[in-house]
């Protein structure tokens, strides 16, 4: 198993991340959070877990050990593959995600409760702003404009994130891309 990748981040694209170890480029599949953490050209690290199938290698990158624990175990759940597990939230409904915490509610320990595993410094996870502005520049748009989608979008109240809500960043992207496109 390849536990984990540490190189320069050479290419990243809405679904995953080129990091190129030793002069091999190693793609893997991330989360958007851990996308948005990668910048072309700098370090990174990314904790991994390969998906072995008939007809394919498929390695899954994650921020932290804990997300890729996670990840290898929501798919011990039944009908729970690896793609359905990177996208959870967003892509499971209400009578799945119930289905799942009770399959899961006894094998879940503490956060950061990974064996031997060394602890990490916590990380700051990036904020929707980040995300979307990111999504935007790794599709090619350049920041400048992405700024000025995301805050022409808060001017006219399609983003609001009063009182500690959760911004939605897929729908602030779609958002942001139908408008830079009607530029």
């Amino acid at each position: 198993m390849i536990a984990h990748l540490r190189g320069t981040v050479a290419g990243v694209a809405p679904d995953g991340a080129v990091i190129d170890v030793g002069g091999v480029g190693m793609r893997v599949q991330c989360t958007p959070g851990t996308l948005a953490t990668l910048r072309p050209g700098e370090p990174a690290q990314v904790a991994t877990s390969l998906v072995v199938r008939e007809d394919s290698l498929t390695l899954y990158g994650f921020s932290s050990d804990d997300e890729r624990n996670v990840f290898e175990l929501l798919q011990t759940a039944s009908g729970i593959g690896p793609r359905l597990a990177l996208t959870m939230v967003p892509g499971i409904g209400k009578k799945g995600a119930q289905r799942i915490v009770l399959e899961m509610k006894d094998r879940l320990g503490p956060p950061g409760d990974g064996g031997d595993v060394p602890p990490r410094a916590p990380r700051r996870a990036p904020s929707w702003r980040d995300q979307v502005q990111s999504g935007l520049v790794n599709l090619g748009w350049p920041a400048r404009d992405a700024d000025q989608a995301i805050a022409a979008l808060e001017e006219e109240g399609v983003i609001s994130a009063a009182d500690g809500e959760e911004v939605n960043v897929a729908t602030v992207l779609r958002a942001a891309l139908r408008k830079l496109s009607k530029q």
